[in-house]
């Protein structure tokens, strides 16, 4: 069940001593993450760049839809931008919550689906009543081939202070954000009109003010100063961050070769 919406996969609630399991780490694992799971190597066609992982980060070729792990065998799960990529998220996200006790989800929102489009995607998502809503992405109108994921997170963020900062005070807008304990609320392909609406129809006040809240002007400064506060921290955080080592992509692989020999 839903615990809270964090900010950001950084705003979790991690205990010191948890065992933490990121599945699809991808080019950016979290940092925290004792494992790191992912399907695709050597394959970059679901992610930005490269496969990384830290040096003090064990790395295992897995498929996020039958994890190779005991139930319960991790504290905490993390799993950010890969549900909207997975054939059966209904098997991804039992998946999540069979092998930990709490975990996080990241993806992007319907909202952020359209204006981001990205033709790797299969599930467009919203939560809605504490539940992650998915639906398929080509049913709700989307083209599959529409492609604009290099643009704004190449060119557009890097080069724009203000989209970043926009993005940092509307969060809601871009991404779903959910922290959950024990399991997973999902509904996939929704039959009740209510929900199904979000996706397929124009979204009056109610429907806006589900994910965008008013703020008052005092609200509104509060929320610019923690935001540019917030992204001082994170400009900060990524320089350490750039100087940890990795494992490249080859070494990983050989590394998962040998051991599965051993």
């Amino acid at each position: 069940m839903k615990i809270r919406n964090p900010k950001s996969r950084f705003d979790v609630r991690i205990k010191k001593g948890d065992l933490v399991l990121d599945v699809g780490g991808g080019s950016n694992p979290h940092p925290r993450a004792n494992m790191v799971v992912d399907r695709f190597p050597l394959d970059n066609t679901h992610r930005r760049g490269d496969l990384k992982v830290f040096k003090n980060q064990k790395f295992i070729k897995a498929d996020g839809e039958a994890l190779p792990f005991k139930d319960n065998e991790f504290d905490y799960v993390i799993s950010c931008h890969v549900l909207e990529h997975v054939k059966n998220p209904a098997k991804f996200l039992n998946e999540l919550s069979r092998v930990g006790r709490r975990g996080y989800l990241e993806t992007p929102s319907l909202i952020g689906e359209y204006l981001i489009p990205k033709k790797s995607h299969r599930w467009v998502i919203l939560e809605l009543d504490k539940k992650l809503v998915l639906m398929k992405k080509t049913d709700v109108g989307l083209p599959s081939s529409i492609e604009f994921g290099d643009l704004f997170q190449k060119y557009v963020a890097p080069n724009s202070i203000e989209f970043r900062l926009f993005m940092r005070a509307y969060p809601d807008i871009f991404t779903v954000r959910y922290e959950w304990t024990d399991r997973i609320d999902y509904v996939i392909e929704p039959k009740n009109f209510e929900l199904r609406s979000f996706f397929v129809s124009p979204w009056d006040e109610e429907k806006i003010l589900t994910i965008v809240k008013r703020k008052s002007k005092f609200e509104q400064v509060i929320s610019f100063i923690s935001v540019f506060t917030g992204m001082s921290f994170d400009f900060v955080k990524s320089i350490l961050y750039r100087k940890r080592k990795w494992i490249t992509p080859k070494e990983q692989w050989e590394d998962f070769r040998n051991k599965a020999h051993e």
